[in-house]
C-alpha cells in the first residue's frame, strides 16, 4: 500500500495514467440537496479541489472515488453501478477507488445506519448523467449533427442515421471544453440496464486472491508491531506491572504503559503476543465491580420503579386497562452481545513532529482523525487518514479506541506502529450491545380489539431502549412507551440495527401473543391495526402504512401462509432504517426438538441497486439475527466478560443455516437502507414459529438456553 499524499486529487490523476487528456467531473457530497457536477479540465493539475470525482480517461476507463468505508455492504460496487447507469458506460470499463478522508470534499464519510445509498443516490445519478450529456455534445459537434439525434450505449455515442459512433475515451477531451446547463434530465427507471441487476463485487478478485486491501495488510519500512493489555475487568485500573521477563524475550523492542494499559512493542505481532504473556500486572478497583446477577436485579427493579422517562403517550392508558376485557402481559430479556467482526481491531499510525499518517479500518474516519488530533495536539489538516477495506464492523468500528492506541504508542515511541487486538482483547474489553429487558402490557376489549398498549424498556447503558414511534404506535388509541436506564462502566455502543435488533423480536413476539389472546390470525391482526392507523390515526404515524402492508402481504403470499401442513409458521414484520421487511419462518420437530428449515423474507428498500448484493445483505442479516438470537451472550463475573473467544461464545454454524428465500417489493421509491433492516424481524419470526410447533413462548435470548434445545 503506497503512502497517501496530502493532495489526494493529484495522486488520483497520476494513478489514472492519463493519455491524451480526459474528462473529470467533481460533484458535491457536502449538501443534503444534490448539486449539479462542476466541470474540470484534467490538464489543470491545480484546479480547485472538489468533493468527489467521476473520471473518464482517454482509454475509455471510468473511475469514481467512493468516500464511504467499505465493510462488506458492497457500497463500492453499488456506487459505481449508479454512475455507470446514468453514464451508459461499459461496465467492464468501470472501476471504483476508495477515497481517503477529506472532510472538505466529502459529507457523511462514514458507514453506519444503512445510509450510504440513500444519501448519495441523486448525487451519483447526476454525475453520470452530466458526463453523458457532455459526451453526446462532443460527438454531435464533431459530426455536425443535432445532439437530440445521438444516443449512448455501453461506452459509445451513436448517430444511427449516419451509422457513426465514437468511444467515450476519444470524446473525453473535447467534452471537457463544453459547459453544462443548469439541469440535466435523469433516466426513466424503466430504462435501467445496470441498476437493479446482479453485479459482482468490484473488489471480489482482490479479496479472494489475497491482495493487500485490509488494515492487517498495511506495512511500512521501519514499522514496529504492538499489542496492548487493557484492564481485564470493567471497573478496574492499572496498579503496577513487572515487564522484566517480557523485555528479555526474542524480538521485543520495548514495554510501555499509557493510561490504564500496558503495551508490548516487538518486531512482529507474534513476538509481541508471546511476550505479553510474561508480564506480571496488578490492577485495583476504580469503580463498581459488576456481575450479570447485578444486571438482572437492576433491570427488574427498573421495570418495577415508579420513575421512567415517557417517550410517547396517547390517550389514557390507565383507563384502558381498567376497562379491558382481557389483559396480556409479558417480559423479554436480552444479554450483552459482542460484535466479533472477522478482522480483529487494528490500525497503523505514524506520529511525527510535522504531521500524522493514519491507515486502517474505521467506520468513522472523521471522528478518528478528530480524536487523534486532540490526543497528539496537532491540527486536523496535518493528519491524513487512508481507509482500508474493513473486514466487518457491525457497529464496532464506529468507536476508535484501537486507533487511539496506535496513535498514542507512535507518539510515545516516535516510530510508525501497527497495533493489533486479538479476538480475546476485543471480546473481553471491547464494545457490547446493551443488555435490555422489556415489559409489555396489552388491553383487549370484548371483541378482541387492541385498545391499550404499554411498553417499558429497562437497559444497562441502553439510553432509550425503545423506538416509540414504530408500529404499533399510531394504531392504538391508548398507548404509553417509557424507558429507564442504568449507567455502567461496561462499554456499550451501536450493534447492527441498534436497539431494534432485540426490540423487534420482543414486540413481534408479544403481538403474536396478543393476537392469540384475541383469537385472531397474527398476519390479519397486524393488517387490521395498520388499517386502523390509516383510518383513525392516533398521534403521529411515522411509518408508511402502505409499504408495511405490502411487505406483509408479499411475505404471506410467497410463504403460503396458513396453507401448509406438517410445518409451523411464524410471522414478523419491522420497519427500520427507512425500509420494511416481513419474514415467515418455518419450523418442524426433529427428534423432539424444533428445527428451523426455511425463512421467507419480503423487503421494501425502494429501488434495488445491486440485486445480488441486496439479496446477500438480506440473507446475511437473517443469518446474523438468527445466530445471535439462538446462541449469542456475554455475561460478567467480577466485572470480567466470561466469554473470551468462540469456544465460549457460540456462533451459528453452516449446517444450522436454513434455506432463505428473498423477494423485493417493486415500487418507485428512492433507495433506502438495507445493511440492517432484515435483522430485526428474524428473532420474532423464529420464536413465533417455535411457539407454533411447541406451544411454548420464548421470552429470553439466547434461545439455546431454553430446555427445548437441551439434551
Amino acid at each position: 500500500m503506497g503512502t497517501p499524499t496530502n493532495d489526494s486529487r493529484r495522486e488520483f490523476l497520476k494513478n489514472l495514467s492519463w493519455a491524451g487528456g480526459g474528462l473529470l467531473l467533481g460533484f458535491q457530497w457536502d449538501s443534503v440537496e444534490a448539486s449539479m457536477p462542476s466541470l474540470l479540465n484534467v490538464r489543470q493539475a491545480t484546479a480547485p479541489a472538489f468533493n468527489s470525482y467521476l473520471a473518464i480517461a482517454a482509454n475509455g476507463q471510468v473511475t469514481i472515488f467512493s468516500p464511504n468505508p467499505e465493510l462488506g455492504q458492497n457500497i463500492m460496487t453499488s456506487f459505481a453501478q449508479i454512475v455507470a447507469e446514468e453514464l451508459d458506460a461499459d461496465w467492464k470499463q468501470v472501476r471504483v477507488e476508495q477515497a481517503p478522508l477529506d472532510a472538505k470534499r466529502f459529507d457523511r464519510q462514514l458507514t453506519g445506519g444503512s445510509g450510504a445509498i440513500p444519501h448519495s443516490w441523486t448525487r451519483l445519478r447526476k454525475a453520470g448523467a452530466s458526463a453523458r450529456y457532455l459526451l453526446v455534445g462532443a460527438a454531435a459537434g464533431r459530426w455536425g449533427v443535432p445532439a437530440q439525434e445521438c444516443t449512448t450505449e455501453a461506452g459509445f455515442v451513436h448517430h444511427k442515421p449516419s451509422k457513426r459512433k465514437a468511444g467515450y475515451g476519444e470524446l473525453a477531451e473535447a467534452a471537457a471544453a463544453l459547459s453544462l446547463p443548469a439541469d440535466i434530465p435523469l433516466k426513466d427507471r424503466k430504462d435501467f440496464k445496470i441498476i437493479g441487476k446482479p453485479v459482482k463485487n468490484v473488489a471480489g478478485r482482490d479479496i479472494v486472491t489475497g491482495k493487500g486491501i485490509f488494515g492487517l495488510d498495511v506495512y511500512r519500512e521501519g514499522m514496529v508491531h504492538a499489542v496492548v493489555q487493557h484492564p481485564p475487568a470493567f471497573g478496574t485500573k492499572l496498579k503496577s506491572f513487572d515487564a522484566s521477563a517480557a523485555k528479555a524475550m526474542p524480538g521485543v523492542i520495548n514495554v510501555v504503559s499509557f493510561k490504564n494499559n500496558v503495551a508490548v512493542v516487538a518486531r512482529s505481532t507474534w513476538e509481541a503476543l508471546q511476550a505479553r504473556k510474561a508480564i506480571h500486572i496488578e490492577y485495583e478497583k476504580e469503580a463498581a465491580i459488576e456481575h450479570s446477577t447485578d444486571h438482572d436485579r437492576w433491570m427488574q427493579e427498573m421495570l418495577d420503579s415508579d420513575k421512567a422517562t415517557v417517550r410517547r403517550r396517547n390517550g389514557d392508558v390507565t383507563a384502558a386497562f381498567q376497562s379491558a376485557a382481557k389483559v396480556v402481559q409479558a417480559e423479554y430479556q436480552s444479554p450483552f452481545l459482542a460484535h466479533n467482526p472477522m478482522e480483529p481491531m487494528n490500525f497503523f499510525a505514524d506520529v511525527r513532529s510535522n504531521g500524522v499518517e493514519l491507515i486502517g479500518p474505521t467506520q468513522t474516519p472523521a471522528n478518528a482523525r478528530a480524536q487523534v488530533s486532540k490526543l497528539v495536539g496537532m491540527p486536523e489538516d496535518k493528519i491524513t487518514l487512508q481507509l482500508t477495506r474493513l473486514g466487518g464492523g457491525f457497529g464496532r468500528r464506529l468507536r476508535n479506541d484501537y486507533v487511539l492506541d496506535a496513535a498514542e504508542l507512535s507518539m510515545i515511541l516516535q516510530k510508525p506502529v501497527k497495533v493489533v487486538w486479538t479476538r480475546e482483547d476485543d471480546m473481553t474489553g471491547g464494545v457490547y450491545r446493551p443488555a435490555v429487558r422489556y415489559r409489555f402490557r396489552a388491553a383487549l376489549d370484548k371483541d378482541g380489539n387492541l385498545i391499550g398498549y404499554h411498553l417499558r424498556g429497562a437497559g444497562i447503558n441502553a439510553d432509550n431502549s425503545t423506538r416509540e414511534d414504530n408500529f404499533p404506535s399510531g394504531a392504538v388509541e391508548h398507548l404509553l412507551i417509557e424507558s429507564i436506564d442504568h449507567k455502567s462502566p461496561i462499554t456499550t455502543g451501536a450493534w447492527r440495527a441498534p436497539t431494534t435488533n432485540f426490540l423487534a423480536y420482543a414486540e413481534q413476539s408479544f403481538l403474536d401473543e396478543v393476537a392469540a389472546a384475541a383469537g385472531k390470525d397474527p398476519v390479519q391482526f397486524r393488517l387490521d391495526l395498520l388499517a386502523k392507523a390509516r383510518q383513525q390515526p392516533v398521534g403521529a404515524v411515522k411509518y408508511n402504512i402502505e409499504r408495511m402492508e405490502a411487505v406483509i402481504r408479499k411475505a404471506a403470499e410467497v410463504s403460503g401462509w396458513g396453507k401448509k401442513k406438517g410445518v409451523a409458521q411464524g410471522f414478523s414484520v419491522y420497519f427500520s432504517h427507512a425500509s420494511y421487511v416481513a419474514q415467515v419462518a418455518e419450523v418442524t420437530m426433529r427428534g423432539g426438538k424444533p428445527s428451523l428449515s426455511r425463512v421467507y423474507a419480503a423487503a421494501d428498500c425502494g429501488q434495488v441497486v445491486n440485486l445480488s448484493g441486496s439479496r446477500q445483505q438480506v440473507m446475511g442479516a437473517i443469518v446474523d439475527g438468527l445466530g445471535h438470537a439462538m446462541y449469542g451472550r456475554i455475561s460478567f463475573k467480577e466485572g470480567k466478560a466470561q466469554q473470551a473467544n468462540f469456544h465460549q461464545y457460540r456462533l451459528i454454524r453452516m449446517k444450522e443455516i436454513p434455506e432463505v428465500e428473498v423477494v423485493f417489493v417493486e415500487n418507485d421509491f428512492d433507495p433506502t437502507g438495507l445493511g440492517e433492516p432484515a435483522l430485526p424481524p428474524t428473532g420474532g419470526a423464529v420464536a413465533n414459529a417455535i411457539f407454533g410447533a411447541t406451544g411454548i413462548r420464548l421470552y429470553q435470548q439466547p434461545f439455546a438456553d431454553h430446555s427445548l434445545f437441551k439434551g
